[in-house]
């Protein structure tokens, strides 16, 4: 069991999550795990937070329940719950296991909000001075504990707010906080966003509420916080090929060659499999082309258990008809998605808002940049959406439309991503990861 877990909950941050994680590295280095718990992100963060981190859990949207979810991932002796937008002093692991190792039992650090305005920087001294002399502290502080009082707590409660509040307030029964003079620096942003004088006024009357007994989800209803949406249910139905040198990725065999090809093949299978399962709504299958016999689909049967099956005979869409036709057989009630292995940024989060769109749709589409579609969504059997359409082409999405428009059906199209078919889709994406990894 590592000593320390920093825990960071997410939710479209594909804008400051990179430069959050490359500070987090030398950390890593040092032993440090670094566990990102998403709470349905439709951006770049969870392929970001893979390539980053040394973990990613998908939760239920909600600081509290993507922290809780990060803490049981994280199998460390003590954990920091980290805000994406927080940066850590540069030690803050010795900092954190040397107050521990005195007899501490949790604690946080002084805070810096990133600002040059004298306002913002005496925001940040009060914060400091009111979490002494009430021993209570912010998420922003970087709250840090022994993960057996945290256990012993029973964790974060389950509200939409105040869960920092609410935590604190109980581990105080434990004893007081190691409060650390070291400063992290949380950003400006919901500051400048709002304004400072509205800013500090809604947190303290949010504060003065919930301290007075107001409930937190009535609070979050009165001043617009969203709701946690119910967890779907779908099936997963995972269409890949196997990753045969020469016959897979062919198209980036002149710009790679086809051993690198059929790694790439392998990593996407492996990448799209992970997104399936984390999104947890349902059974997942890999319906493996041109069989389940290949070795690599083997491995996988024996180290995950995942149901597999050979894909059918004929066409794509002859063997993404006989996929559904099976599903559907055996679990009439249950809404499919069908996804390939080529959506380098398809994450649980998409596949979450895919299988709710399904409860008031006969079916859902994600466009492919290039004309496709790179997921497929049916609330039923629908053998109609597979056919008459030239496969392989950018007349994909169109012909598909036009199929569902001709039988009356209702269907919804999410915001489109993009396939690595082609060089330049590779180059993309060698582009998004590397701005996960630190030089």
């Amino acid at each position: 069991m590592t000593p320390l877990a920093i825990v960071i909950p997410v939710i479209d941050e594909e804008e400051g999550l990179p430069a959050a994680l490359a500070a987090l590295q030398p950390l890593r280095a040092r032993g440090v795990r670094v566990v990102v718990a998403d709470g349905g992100s439709t951006d770049a963060t969870w392929r970001l937070a893979s390539q980053g981190a040394d973990h990613v859990v998908m939760a239920p949207r909600g600081r509290a329940a993507q922290m809780n979810a990060g803490a049981r991932a994280a199998q460390a002796g003590a954990l920091l719950f980290l805000h994406a937008d927080t940066a850590l002093p540069p030690d803050a692991d010795r900092l954190v296991l040397q107050a521990l190792e005195q007899g501490a039992s949790w604690g946080r650090f002084d805070v810096r909000i990133a600002s040059r305005r004298p306002m913002l920087r005496l925001v940040g001294t009060l914060m400091n001075l009111r979490s002494r002399w009430t021993g209570i502290a912010t998420g922003d502080q970087a709250i840090f504990v022994r993960s057996d009082v945290f256990a012993a707590v029973g964790g974060f409660a389950d509200q939409p707010l105040m869960e920092d509040i609410a935590l604190t307030a109980v581990l105080r029964r434990h004893g007081p906080p190691a409060c650390l003079r070291a400063r992290v620096e949380t950003s400006a942003r919901r500051w400048e966003k709002h304004g400072v004088p509205r800013t500090i006024g809604l947190m303290w009357g949010l504060r003065l509420r919930y301290f007075f007994g107001a409930d937190a989800q009535a609070l979050a209803d009165r001043y617009g916080y969203a709701r946690r949406l119910p967890q779907p249910a779908a099936a997963m139905a995972v269409m890949a090929k196997a990753p045969v040198a020469g016959l897979a990725k062919t198209r980036l065999i002149p710009a790679i060659g086809a051993a690198a090809a059929a790694r790439l093949q392998r990593r996407f299978t492996l990448e799209a499999l992970a997104a399936a399962r984390a999104a947890a709504m349902g059974p997942v299958r890999l319906w493996c082309a041109p069989d389940a016999g290949h070795r690599f689909f083997r491995a996988l049967r024996a180290r995950c258990g995942l149901e597999m099956a050979p894909q059918s005979n004929g066409g794509l869409g002859a063997r993404m008809a006989a996929a559904s036709a099976a599903h559907f057989h055996a679990n009439p009630g249950l809404p499919l998605l069908i996804i390939g292995t080529d959506c380098p940024l398809l994450a649980p989060g998409h596949l979450h808002v895919a299988a709710r769109a399904l409860a008031t749709h006969d079916a859902v589409l994600i466009p492919a940049e290039d004309g496709g579609y790179v997921l497929l969504g049916l609330a039923r059997h629908l053998p109609g959406v597979f056919e008459g359409i030239d496969w392989s082409t950018p007349q994909v999405l169109d012909q598909t439309r036009e199929r569902l428009r001709a039988v009356g059906l209702r269907w919804c199209e999410l915001a489109p991503l993009w396939d690595v078919d082609e060089p330049a889709d590779l180059r993309r994406l060698q582009s998004l990861n590397a701005r996960s990894i630190p030089p």
